[in-house]
């Protein structure tokens, strides 16, 4: 990804929210996904587009009303630099070994990364609050190869949605095995290195924790293509002028 230099870019003037009770997926969506992981990634980005939407869009707004004339390509900049370093971190949040501190890892990436895409969204015009949002996380997070798959995945997540325990919804099936699968999907969802490094942690005696760098490399690609898609994509928001 090639963008220009931030001459505009300095601490005071970014107001991207240092909002803790988004850093990480709320316990509602934990349940959900525990309930249906299976459709994991799909509620992980219905959720997202609610509860993030929101945060990217207003960000976009303060940026420029702070810097109306700062380009589109340096607020796409500043989001792919702060969520970065996000991802970076997020394989320590657990502080956990085995399976559950892998699942938490990976949960944790794959939440930063669809912040950071919302935010490159709104830094491009696109409306990160929009239902459209959603289908556009699970295809360039290579959850879904196309649009339509993943809107009817989403359709079936939505409908799913009422499910509100664990143990309602799992049943007899052992704790163990809804988490794994829990974990291999988020993990599809953040990255095959994270796929990788999710099945290495959980190998009893390795308790590897996910590698800054790999967290790093899947967030750069991730954003890559995000640019790519939302830079030739016609605003949907509108003009602060």
């Amino acid at each position: 990804m090639t963008v220009p230099p931030d001459e505009f870019d300095t601490a005071a003037d970014d107001p991207i929210a240092e909002d803790e009770t988004v850093a990480a997926p709320p316990g509602t969506l934990w349940d959900r996904m525990k309930n249906d992981p299976q459709y994991a990634p799909e509620h992980l980005a219905l959720e997202a587009v609610r509860r993030l939407g929101p945060q990217a869009r207003d960000w976009a707004e303060r940026s420029r009303a702070l810097q109306p004339d700062v380009p589109a390509d340096v607020l796409a900049q500043r989001a792919v630099k702060r969520f970065r370093n996000h991802a970076r971190l997020s394989g320590a949040v657990s502080g956990a070994a085995g399976l559950p501190g892998a699942v938490v890892d990976v949960g944790v990436l794959a939440w930063t990364q669809a912040r950071m895409v919302l935010h490159i969204a709104a830094a491009y015009g696109i409306d990160p609050t929009h239902p459209d949002r959603a289908t556009d996380l699970l295809v360039l997070q290579k959850v879904h190869k196309v649009a339509e798959t993943a809107r009817i995945a989403l359709g079936v997540a939505a409908g799913r949605e009422r499910a509100s325990s664990l143990f309602a919804r799992s049943g007899g099936k052992p704790l163990a095995g809804v988490m794994l699968r829990l974990g291999v999907r988020l993990a599809q969802m953040a990255g095959v290195r994270a796929a990788k490094r999710m099945v290495a942690k959980v190998i009893p005696g390795a308790s590897i924790a996910l590698g800054t760098w790999a967290n790093s490399s899947a967030t750069t690609a991730l954003a890559r293509r995000s640019v790519e898609i939302f830079r030739d994509t016609p605003s949907s928001l509108p003009s602060a002028n």
